[in-house]
């Protein structure tokens, strides 16, 4: 005697196999997929969008800026700022390094940016610490520090 499955219970199964992925996956993954997101939103060209990613307290320290910016008046300002010197903007991410702490995550590692100017591509290598914290909102971004990578010791 053959057995037929019902279209709803394979159905049933390939739900519970999809959720189970979403199930599995813990607060590093998760700070994994914000700081995606980030690079994501930063290549839009969009402070208002890329704000929403921190937190009101969030402080930046941006690669560009002499000054640490904390609120978002000030960090839309960088944004605003970095978008118009870095014309078709892009980020890349390098290694990373996560730690989960509760409520609080830290990233740590190093990305490149890539411009064009006079027609021609450049690069900014740089490296970065993105603070998170927990919220009602998913993890957000409260602290921001990014440097140009200095050159390699002699």
């Amino acid at each position: 005697m053959k057995r037929h499955r019902s279209p709803v219970v394979l159905l049933l199964l390939l739900v519970l196999l999809g959720m189970a992925g979403a199930v599995w996956a813990g607060p590093k993954e998760d700070v994994a997929a914000t700081t995606a997101q980030w690079g994501t939103i930063f290549v839009d060209d969009n402070p208002d969008r890329i704000l929403t990613l921190y937190a009101p307290e969030a402080v930046l320290w941006g690669t560009l800026s002499p000054t640490v910016r904390q609120g978002p008046a000030a960090i839309r300002e960088y944004f605003v700022a970095a978008f118009k010197v870095l014309p078709g903007h892009r980020v890349s991410f390098g290694d990373q390094l996560i730690r989960v702490y509760g409520d609080t995550a830290i990233n740590t590692g190093y990305y490149t940016f890539s411009y064009v100017k006079d027609g021609e591509t450049k690069t900014i290598p740089a490296r970065y610490s993105f603070v998170y914290v927990k919220s009602d909102r998913g993890w957000m971004i409260v602290d921001h520090h990014s440097s140009a990578m200095p050159p390699p010791l002699r």
